[in-house]
């Protein structure tokens, strides 16, 4: 079985791990209420989706 001759250093490992960090989360801003949301989701604010509304509020 293959067996690594020497050890990997620190920087070796964290050098190739530099990319796997967690990056800040997408916003776009709401065409109906200029509130920002992460894109392609249904507003929670104002229900509309693409500038069209899609969940309307009910009474009761």
């Amino acid at each position: 079985m293959a067996v690594p001759k020497r050890r990997q250093s620190k920087a070796r490992s964290r050098k190739r791990r530099s990319h796997q960090g967690v990056k800040p989360m997408q916003l776009v801003r709401c065409q109906q209420c200029q509130r920002r949301i992460p894109p392609h989701t249904v507003c929670p604010n104002c229900g509309s989706y693409m500038g069209r509304p899609l969940v309307t509020e009910e009474e009761g």
